[in-house]
């Protein structure tokens, strides 16, 4: 049997394996159990054991890692600290700006912070203020702001 040819470090290839194949197919599941194989590997390096005692070993560490990885890892589905980020125009959303240059033909500019925005909506002269009632990629859907 191979685990009792190559010994301990059978349990170091199988843990690099492990987290290789967690960076290739990302899910932090693998992650623990290579880590398990690694801890097994060190286990069975300092002490002798039979290969039977070894697997029992690293079931028990995978279990342990899995429960430890579960608890530090974040819960999915919360809520994130930054709900737009990658989404920036959706940020927009219920704001007011004013015209960089007028809206002729359903289109137009806005300017917010450095970067100037495409805007969609009713013609409205530039200089007007806007609101932002809506966003389509980097298109930011406004209307014109009464008063």
């Amino acid at each position: 049997m191979l685990l009792t040819h190559l010994g301990p470090w059978a349990w170091f290839v199988l843990g690099g394996v492990l987290l290789v194949a967690e960076i290739a197919a990302p899910g932090a599941f693998l992650l623990w159990l290579g880590l398990a194989a690694l801890v097994t590997g060190a286990i069975a390096y300092g002490i002798a054991l039979a290969w039977q005692v070894e697997v029992l070993v690293f079931a028990a560490l995978a279990v342990v890692a899995v429960l430890i990885g579960r608890r530090i890892s974040p819960a999915p589905g919360k809520a994130s600290d930054r709900p737009f980020l990658n989404r920036r125009a959706e940020e927009f959303v219920g704001r007011v700006f004013t015209l960089d240059a007028p809206i002729m033909g359903g289109t137009g500019r806005v300017r917010i912070g450095d970067t100037v925005w495409r805007v969609e909506g009713p013609d409205v002269a530039a200089g007007r203020d806007v609101r932002v009632t809506g966003a389509d990629g980097a298109t930011l859907k406004v209307e014109p702001v009464e008063g």
